[in-house]
């Protein structure tokens, strides 16, 4: 008979930075800015009703059963609205991204289990690795730009903590003058096809680059409403269309995608849906209005694009 388990078989665990889902988002204080950002009044967003929640006392952090031995980690006081996963097996667990570094991911990954956590990162941007250096065990892609990010910023995180990105208050302790994404040390460089076994679920590694040269997806063969961020130097649209055209092909295999960013949970068929819209974008279909210095949001079948504004649109 089939364990509550095993009836998730064939299922993607986390496809959300492996579509490239980037934000970007900030908090300046420990105080509420007096005015209400626009981006949280529509908050709580009504999809999170039909979690599970669980850890409902977190000041920072919500976190939802959404599978079973899987927990989406939610930090929505701050813009990026981030998403990290937990994935429990029976020896072990894997942290999927670890969020801001603005409250103690730790703490809460040891509420959950029990079991040794190794993480891993959709991709190293400072938004994912900020909870990276509290871990011993950190998986890391074999490129130059894992290397270079494992370093840390200052300067990147910085650029988080702008007064209008904060919806409610910062934990307590939190310091925006010393925040920064802290230096972490890569456990073992691991590959496209890379497997972790955690106990009656294995995970394997989708090499999925586009977003940035060392995205990545979690496939558990055995078990998304926001912009594309598209437009940072080290995105690469051809190699992007080509990585959601393989998770596209996976589509029939897989009965849930965890997204990294506002809402965890998206039906499979988001995924050939999204390979028609960034081709018909590129192709130069679609809306498109300014949004921000040299960026442009480009709409079409309900997907938004952050792409460089091209010269034209930038006039």
């Amino acid at each position: 008979m089939q364990t509550e388990m095993h009836k998730f078989t064939r299922a993607a665990i986390h496809l959300g930075f492996a579509l490239g889902l980037a934000f970007f988002g900030s908090v300046v204080c420990a105080q509420a800015p007096a005015q209400v950002p626009e981006w949280c009044r529509p908050l709580p967003r009504p999809e999170y009703k039909s979690l599970q929640r669980v850890l409902p006392d977190d000041p920072w952090f919500e976190v939802y059963k959404v599978a079973p031995g899987v927990f989406a980690i939610y930090e929505p006081h701050q813009f990026e609205e981030t998403i990290s996963y937990l994935i429990v097996g029976n020896k072990q667990a894997v942290l999927f991204d670890t969020g801001m570094g603005i409250s103690d991911i730790r703490k809460v990954a040891a509420k959950l289990t029990s079991r040794p956590v190794v993480v891993l990162n959709s991709h190293n941007h400072d938004d994912r690795v900020g909870g990276n250096w509290q871990f011993a065990f950190v998986y890391g892609m074999d490129t130059d730009f894992t290397r270079k990010n494992a370093k840390g910023s200052r300067e990147d995180a910085q650029t988080e903590i702008a007064p209008d990105q904060l919806c409610g208050d910062l934990p307590k302790g939190f310091n925006p003058k010393t925040y920064a994404t802290k230096p972490w040390k890569i456990s073992h460089f691991i590959h496209d096809g890379f497997k972790v076994n955690l106990g009656g679920r294995t995970l394997e590694v989708q090499s999925t680059p586009g977003h940035t040269p060392d995205s990545i997806a979690l496939l558990d063969r055995a078990y998304y409403p926001a912009p594309i961020w598209l437009y940072r130097p080290e995105t690469d649209l051809d190699a992007y269309v080509n990585s959601v055209k393989r998770l596209a092909a996976l589509a029939p295999q897989i009965k849930l995608v965890l997204g990294a960013h506002n809402i965890p949970v998206a039906e499979p068929s988001v995924l050939p849906r999204l390979v028609t819209a960034i081709q018909a974008v590129r192709s130069g279909q679609g809306t498109v209005k300014p949004e921000g210095e040299g960026k442009a949001i480009h709409s079409l079948d309900g997907f938004n694009f952050l792409l460089a504004a091209s010269k034209k649109e930038n006039n």
